[in-house]
């Protein structure tokens, strides 16, 4: 499908009297329009409507040279105006036709389609208005696949980042409880040690002999060769006392 959509041509002037006096002006801007010096021919058609409101060739033309230099609002009202007053169905479907291209421009489709099907009410066998049509009721349904498509990529991105969020949690609260779990093992550990400690220790307080220190070994040790000492010098001296009794004498 072709992305140039036709504007229909320049409406030609009238020839009563009172036509006459916008002439010049609509002839002059007709030429600049074809030279594409659009500017200038919307000054000239300005004129002529001046001189008369009520120019058909004179607005017509003048919303063509609007359109063409992309003034799309104040052209679709120039359209919108002729056509809603005027009884000439050539003109209206025409001025219709105009103002579906200029809403098209815009991205308004729906109103460019609306006033396409205006135009071919008036003229059901414009062709022209028949392509555009269809070319604008093409865009808007793909105009409307893309925002389903967005809408439901926006729906899938939401779900990711709740999926997200959701493994985020779990991954933090598996590592607060890997470490509350953690901290749970140690202070089991460390109530263990307490309890052996506590089973390790007589009563009373003493320490077991296998949990002496050097300095209580070293005193029991040094109080163990004194009692040996004094044990000693006891036997020494009951041997050296006489032995009363009788003697006996050898034959």
């Amino acid at each position: 499908m072709r992305t140039v959509i036709l504007v229909l041509g320049l409406w030609a002037y009238g020839t009563s009297a009172f036509a006459q006096q916008e002439k010049k002006y609509i002839r002059e801007g007709n030429k600049l329009y074809e030279q594409k010096r659009y500017d200038e021919a919307e000054a000239q058609y300005r004129t002529s409507v001046e001189r008369s409101k009520g120019s058909t060739a004179g607005n017509f033309n003048l919303g063509n040279a609007l359109y063409k230099q992309k003034k799309l609002d104040d052209a679709a009202q120039k359209f919108s105006e002729l056509a809603g007053s005027t009884d000439d169905k050539a003109l209206r479907a025409k001025a219709y036709h105009n103002l579906g291209n200029a809403l098209l421009e815009s991205n308004k489709l729906e109103e460019s389609i609306a006033a396409y099907k205006k135009a071919l009410l008036s003229n059901p066998k414009d062709d022209e208005t028949r392509y555009n049509l269809a070319y604008a009721m093409e865009k808007l349904k793909q105009q409307q696949q893309n925002k389903d498509k967005n809408k439901d990529k926006d729906k899938n991105k939401d779900k990711d980042k709740k999926d997200q969020n959701k493994d985020q949690q779990d991954k933090d609260k598996k590592d607060k409880d890997g470490k509350d779990n953690k901290d749970q093992d140690k202070n089991q550990d460390k109530d263990k040690q307490d309890k052996k400690d506590k089973q390790d220790q007589p009563e009373g307080g003493q320490p077991k002999p296998d949990q002496l220190s050097k300095e209580d070994a070293e005193r029991m040790l040094e109080a163990l060769k004194n009692e040996e000492k004094n044990t000693q010098d006891k036997l020494k001296k009951k041997k050296a006392q006489p032995v009363k009794g009788r003697i006996t004498k050898d034959w």
